[in-house]
């Protein structure tokens, strides 16, 4: 049992904090990799929970590992978010109080999967070009990724 289903065994939906964590990856021509998630089919970068035992890195390239089967390289922290914006209901009741630690990463080894049972497909696109349908939790990380704000972002 994974330690999100052991503490919601526990509190049920009751609000937790949890902490998120991926990575905005960038190829050879200064695209970004994103996947479209097969939970609801909008597309988003690659990230997910952190399990117990990991650190916000480990658990970035865990997750990109597992939704694209790219190895990361090199790690730049880019934003922290919290706070009362990023709490909410997920579809199942869950409540969540989520802290959000997006890294960048301009290298990577392994092919590129473009589907598997957390992804529908997975490509690079230019920041100017993106697909429609984005993750609306994650359009914050586009605009702050588009802007020139200095960074590390944490708010």
């Amino acid at each position: 049992m994974d330690y999100i289903s052991y503490v919601r065994n526990m509190v049920g939906h009751n609000p937790l904090i949890m902490v998120v964590c991926g990575a905005i990856v960038f190829d050879t021509y200064d695209r970004i990799l994103l996947h479209l998630r097969s939970d609801n089919q909008t597309w988003g970068f690659p990230g997910g929970y952190m399990e117990l035992g990991e650190s916000v890195e480990d658990t970035a390239r865990r997750e990109v590992f597992e939704e694209t089967g790219l190895q990361l390289g090199e790690l730049t922290l880019f934003s922290i978010y919290s706070g009362e914006n990023n709490q909410k209901t997920l579809v199942n009741g869950d409540q969540v109080a989520l802290v959000q630690h997006w890294f960048t990463c301009h290298t990577f080894t392994g092919d590129l999967i473009k589907e598997n049972e957390e992804s529908l497909d997975a490509a690079f696109f230019s920041i100017d070009n993106l697909p429609e349908n984005l993750f609306p939790s994650q359009l914050k990380v586009i605009e702050d990724l588009k802007s020139n704000k200095k960074r590390p972002i944490i708010r």
